[in-house]
């Protein structure tokens, strides 16, 4: 049998850092080759880091990402690179899609071939059809150390009877597939399936790179894997790290004399594979262990890509701003991070207490600003004008926002970024203050439901071998403390019921009869659908979070604000 040893990049991108990206790919390669690999490959766009956006609208930013593929290409010698990038398409009818989403099959200096991907997604987070122009043609078939292998990029392993067909049909041993593919839960199971999938139909062997990192609302998790012709995963990288992955693959006997791609092995650098590499199997992370790993990357990379240092953080001395900035403190380290108590008229003591507690346990610093004079003045200022009406959530709300403007104050005198500390359950119907604790510039948990934020908060203090946020944290009745006796549940169900409903109207996409005929109360399901549908022009005003979910609030779900389509009456 034919063998190959690969060497799977996957490193953490920067959008836009061409040098930064050049430096990471280079260090990377000079690492495969030291490990004697015959092919070292990297992941989707790896030049420019993915998702580039409307940068790719700059005509000179896709000339500076070719330029830049030109000097990685001059570092490359026998051990073959295969290399995410942007080309550029200058005779393309449409003067908008000039590019494709390519791979460059480099070695000895050179660029031996371009395989274009042919599968643009457009659902989801993803627009690719916006920018990239498809690959047409026959793909072409590369051999590399005597073996032919096929390139493929993402989506392009997702379809059945595709390019992984056609390649394997016309000759191909081996299928690499160059990824950036974003994280959901439980998603690299589903990766899993799609590839013994292609297997299953190709009969040959996969290797698949993805990269990690975070990039505004996404996050991407590695989870790179090769699996044999059987459809065995022989080598696994970890999520949420950097990581080259080696592996030794026997592949199949070629079956067709197609023409391909030769690329020469220069004898002066080439050096065949030493000793065998063993297998690594796939250890799955548990399901909270996986969420929380997501948060703290995501959150890391948006701070420290920004080039902020450390994070400034209201703590209200309830669950979800003490699940915020226990994140933050893993991710970032508690030199870093910088919690503040803002207590009103209406805070009880143990919430002040418990704020202080939490802050020491992670050993963040810690300060308390009490906002009761602030208050008073804005009350003063407003009295004329608010005389002949009763007190309600106008008044309430002003807390929130002389919060909000304290915390944004700390940010510009001490260059500290503001992470919000708003569920994805209370961005859903509402329950938040806009220009109050809205304001901010990172949303760690928005897309965390709040059964999902007491979950973690025991798993948090489960796995750490003692209590970091505290049992009276997460044992009190949610309340906001605007008002005497507040409560959550006063105007809304149990979050074990509001969280189930809100799945099935958010990522389930459900209307009023459906819901009431699945069982569900039917003056609950039309309060909850209406706070849903008032707060969209709220959700459109908060600050991104990272993605977890399957259809988190942003460009996963793009509803109308203004819209006649009333699901009440349905």
């Amino acid at each position: 049998m034919d063998s190959l040893r690969i060497a799977a990049c996957q490193l953490n991108f920067h959008v836009g850092d061409l040098d930064g990206n050049r430096k990471k790919i280079i260090a990377a390669y000079q690492q495969a080759e030291a490990e004697s690999a015959d092919i070292a490959i990297f992941p989707e766009l790896a030049v420019c880091g993915y998702p580039p956006e409307d940068l790719l609208l700059k005509s000179a930013f896709v000339k500076e990402v070719q330029k830049t593929l030109n000097v990685i290409t001059a570092e490359v010698n026998s051990c073959v690179a295969v290399i995410g990038f942007v080309s550029g398409q200058e005779a393309a009818a449409d003067p908008i899609k000039r590019t494709s989403n390519s791979a460059a099959i480099c070695a000895n200096g050179k660029i031996y071939g371009v395989y274009d991907k042919r599968a643009l997604p457009d659902y989801g987070v993803f627009d690719e059809e916006r920018y990239f122009t498809p690959g047409k043609g026959k793909a072409p078939i590369f051999e590399i150390c005597g073996v032919n292998v096929g390139v493929t990029i993402c989506e392009d392993i997702w379809l059945a009877n595709g390019v992984i067909n056609e390649l394997a049909t016309s000759g191909a041993q081996v299928i690499l597939n160059l990824n950036a593919s974003p994280y959901e839960q439980g998603k690299i199971f589903s990766r899993q399936n799609i590839l013994q999938h292609r297997i299953k139909e190709s009969k040959i062997p996969i290797v698949y790179v993805n990269q990690v990192g975070g990039q505004d609302e996404l996050i991407f998790d590695g989870g790179s894997m090769a699996m044999d012709a059987d459809g065995e995963i022989i080598s696994s990288a970890p999520q949420f790290e950097e990581s080259i992955m080696i592996s030794d693959l026997e592949l199949p006997k070629k079956t067709s004399s197609q023409s391909v791609i030769k690329i020469p092995l220069d004898p002066k650098t080439y050096e065949p594979p030493k000793g065998q590499i063993e297998k690594s199997p796939f250890l799955p992370l548990e399901p909270l262990s996986e969420i929380w790993k997501a948060l703290c990357l995501a959150t890391r990379d948006y701070v420290t890509k920004s080039s902020f240092t450390d994070v400034v953080i209201g703590l209200s001395g309830g669950i979800d701003s003490a699940i915020v900035a226990a994140v933050a403190a893993d991710a970032l380290g508690p030199d870093h991070v910088h919690t503040v108590a803002l207590p009103s008229r209406f805070s009880s003591s143990h919430s002040i207490e418990d704020a202080a507690l939490l802050a020491a346990n992670l050993g963040c610093d810690h300060r308390e600003i009490p906002i009761e004079l602030a208050h008073k003045a804005f009350l003063d200022t407003l009295s004329e004008s608010f005389s002949d009406f009763p007190e309600d959530t106008t008044e309430e709300n002003l807390q929130s926002r002389i919060r909000g403007t304290i915390l944004m104050a700390l940010s510009n005198k001490f260059s500290w970024l503001v992470l919000t500390t708003g569920n994805k359950s209370e961005l859903a119907v509402g329950y938040s203050t806009l220009y109050g604790d809205t304001a901010g510039a990172y949303a760690v948990i928005k897309d965390v439901w709040k059964t999902q934020v007491y979950d973690l908060a025991l798993w948090k203090n489960s796995t750490s071998g003692n209590e970091i946020i505290p049992t009276s944290i997460i044992e009190k009745p949610p309340s906001a403390e605007l008002r005497p006796d507040q409560f959550d549940e006063d105007s809304l169900p149990p979050y074990d019921v509001l969280d189930k409903l809100l799945r099935d109207i958010i990522e389930g996409d459900k209307v009023v009869s459906q819901l009431i005929q699945e069982g569900y109360e039917p003056d609950m399901v039309r309060h909850i659908t209406r706070l849903v549908d008032l707060a969209e022009y709220k959700r459109r005003q908060s600050p991104i979070g990272p993605k977890i979910s399957s259809k988190a609030f942003g460009r996963d779900r793009r509803v109308p604000i203004v819209n006649a389509y009333n699901r009440n009456t349905q």
